[in-house]
């Protein structure tokens, strides 16, 4: 649900006069810039919506107080939505990016709205709540909208330079094991042993990684919560959430998925919620569904949702790091906390069998 966004949310980040000068540049509309409406808002990314003649856009950019490398991260979000605007991956369309810090204090870009709902977090809309057909559709089309993903070239999108698929395997326990290091900072916090099996975990992804792969783009958080679905159809609107997007083995996308997949209860990794949860397809059923799609080999499917299992543990932690320090809940980051061992053991199992 959204709500009228107030002068205190969006005038700090959001000035209309200057955002209205920048699109008379681009040729955007004319008239005032008007009717906004807050779509999200955080410490990660602002999303508004506004009217300017007969159109409607939205906005999204650092928030007010934005992390070291936030304007990099919206210049990298324009560019790939550019980029796959012509393939079958359902997006948001990109209208116009800006990265003058000067007109807005911040990078930012306009994209098209979205007509659609994400499932995750309250009850299913109708009709896609009382068909179970539907709801088996849903799963299938996130796993089609990773198959058409992996069809994209990044060479002929103008991605060739978007990251380092070279040794992409090789890096990600140990700049995750960084990462997870790095928390040491904060005071209070235990220390990586707190995720029991955490070092086993990675010695294990190591010892039996997969020796090659092959190169291509990445959405890098594909997931129930970054999904939008049709309000009419049990198909994609849109894949949200690209700040992570980058080069390296799509596999991991699905591994992503598999891992945060809800089980027969309707209840995902982290907050991850949907109901009802009847006729959705199991983790097995959706890389069945990719396998058939693919001339990727994906007889090894299990180490990547181990490693998908590793990371988001690393990341989930940071909550309880910060828990531990005084800067944030106590309840979230214990609850967070037991997500991560939870995913690390499904890891260690992970790594013991395949789907």
């Amino acid at each position: 649900m959204t709500a009228p966004a107030t002068a205190s949310d969006w005038r700090a980040a959001v000035d209309p006069v200057r955002l209205g000068t920048w699109m008379d540049g681009q040729g955007l509309e004319q008239g005032e810039v008007s009717g906004f409406e807050l779509l999200a808002g955080g410490t990660q990314n602002l999303i508004v919506r506004f009217r300017r003649g007969a159109r409607s856009f939205v906005l999204r950019r650092p928030p007010v107080h934005p992390r070291p490398d936030g304007d990099k991260i919206m210049v990298r979000e324009a560019r790939v939505l550019k980029a796959i605007a012509d393939s079958r991956v359902p997006h948001p369309r990109l209208i116009g990016a800006c990265s003058d810090t000067s007109v807005l204090g911040a990078t930012f870009y306009l994209m098209e709205p979205v007509d659609g709902f994400n499932p995750s977090g309250k009850p299913l809309p109708a009709p896609h709540a009382s068909r179970p057909e539907w709801q088996r559709r849903m799963g299938f089309a996130m796993v089609d909208a990773l198959l058409a993903l992996g069809e994209i070239d990044p060479e002929q999108v103008g991605l060739a330079d978007f990251g380092k698929p070279q040794n992409f395997l090789e890096r990600q326990v140990p700049r995750w094991r960084a990462h997870l290091e790095s928390y040491a900072t904060l005071p209070g916090w235990p220390g990586p042993s707190s995720l029991v099996g955490i070092d086993e975990l990675g010695r294990r992804l190591e010892a039996t990684r997969p020796e090659q792969f092959t190169p291509g783009l990445l959405h890098g958080d594909f997931h129930l919560a970054n999904v939008m679905f049709a309000h009419d159809a049990p198909e994609l609107a849109a894949v949200i959430d690209w700040e992570l997007a980058t080069l390296g083995d799509p596999l991991l996308d699905l591994g992503w998925l598999v891992t945060t997949w809800p089980d027969s209860s309707g209840r995902g990794t982290g907050t991850i919620h949907v109901t009802p949860w009847e006729g959705f397809p199991t983790a097995e059923e959706l890389v069945d569904r990719y396998r058939a799609g693919t001339t990727r080999d994906v007889s090894r499917i299990d180490w990547y949702v181990a490693l998908a299992s590793y990371k988001l543990a690393v990341l989930l932690e940071a909550s309880h790091a910060r828990a531990c320090a005084g800067r944030a809940p106590r309840e979230i980051g214990e609850r967070h906390h037991a997500s991560a061992c939870l995913l690390v053991e499904r890891g260690l199992a992970q790594t013991r069998r395949g789907l």
